[in-house]
């Protein structure tokens, strides 16, 4: 009797040891699984008035797509606001200075891991700063290329653009999606329409639940056939209040909100973040507002691309690309020393109201 008292006394303890262990597993798995729902990434779409720059956070890891404004401190000021001290990547979509403005000063200002540039060149001093900040510093430089993966952390950069370069700065922005679980995003820069058809001749997966609309919302890009490739349920553009270029500009609206996207844009939201776990993500906005079409639209000399000044009548390839090359202007009076155009068409384009020239 007594030696099946001990038996079923040893069972007993036995059971119950088994018990705490799969206690403590299904604690410890409990907490593992809330850390791992805390591992969220946080995309910060900064306001940088008329620019652009983006800051990805997650897991103790920051990648900065773009480092607004020449003339504007807003993109080191947000940062600092954060108390950011590691850029694992810093990245110059491409060489404007609306891009890689403040690029050359969190070079020096933070510990910066690696600088990403298209590779196409621009005689201006912000993109000379930025490349001797670089060289001084000793920061590592990269020029990626489409169809290049990387690992950063938990989340994935795909490189959709460019494939090679022909010195078109803004078409040949380093475009990328960003997947972290399943929420991805894509970046295009300023890349233009002809080259978001090239991602989609490459074959590349573009689908994502959040767009950043290329060039502030410019009806240079976003066409239709790129939309419906990303089938985006969100789309961001960054633009200035009452900029002059009329960034967005309305048929590029009205054709993301007829796809069904729902439409942010840091002139009427201010700075907006993007939270998601990897699997739902929500929005937050600085400021409410609903997103409209632009106003007092010029088309600025020194700063629109090739596409952008052939939407001024009577400018094709040619001049076009002969104004790019003549930059900078001080007047519109100075685009008679381009040969062929002459005081009848100058007359004709500023009757257009068109043409600008800003900074």
């Amino acid at each position: 009797m007594k030696k099946n008292i001990s038996i079923l006394l040893i069972a007993v303890i036995l059971i119950g040891v088994l018990a705490y262990q799969l206690f403590q597993q299904k604690e410890e798995g409990e907490i593992r699984n809330s850390a791992a729902l805390e591992d969220e990434l946080a995309v910060h779409y900064i306001d940088v008035g008329q620019a652009d720059s983006t800051l990805l956070e997650v897991d103790g890891y920051a990648i900065l797509i773009d480092a607004g404004d020449w003339n504007s401190t807003a993109a080191i000021d947000y940062l600092k606001e954060l108390q950011l001290e590691k850029i694992d990547i810093a990245i110059g979509t491409h060489p404007d200075s609306d891009h890689i403005g403040q690029l050359a000063s969190i070079v020096e200002q933070f510990d910066v891991g690696e600088v990403w540039m298209s590779g196409n060149e621009s005689t201006s001093n912000t993109f000379i700063s930025t490349l001797e900040a670089v060289d001084e510093t000793g920061t590592d430089y990269y020029e990626p290329r489409s169809g290049e993966v990387f690992d950063v952390g938990p989340i994935q950069l795909e490189v959709l653009y460019p494939e090679e370069i022909t010195g078109k700065a803004n078409e040949e922005s380093i475009s990328l999606k960003v997947t972290f679980g399943d929420i991805r995003l894509v970046f295009t820069g300023d890349a233009g329409i002809k080259e978001e058809q090239n991602m989609i001749d490459s074959g590349a997966d573009l689908d994502a639940e959040i767009l950043h609309l290329g060039h502030h919302g410019s009806n240079t890009s976003t066409s239709r056939a790129f939309l419906k490739a990303v089938s985006p349920e969100v789309a961001i553009y960054s633009a200035g209040i009452d900029n002059s270029y009329g960034h967005p500009h309305a048929e590029v609206i009205a054709l993301v909100e007829n796809e069904g996207a729902e439409v942010y844009g840091t002139d009427v939201n201010g700075t907006i973040v993007l939270r998601t776990d990897g699997n739902s993500y929500e929005i937050e906005t600085e400021k409410e507002g609903i997103a409209v079409e632009g106003k007092n639209r010029c088309i600025d000399l020194n700063r629109a691309s090739s596409a952008e000044l052939q939407e001024i009548e009577g400018i094709g390839p040619a001049f076009a690309e002969d104004i790019v090359k003549s930059r900078p202007f001080v007047s519109l009076e100075e685009l008679k020393e381009i040969k062929g155009i002459g005081q009848g068409k100058l007359e004709d384009i500023k009757d257009q109201g068109l043409a600008c020239v800003g900074e």
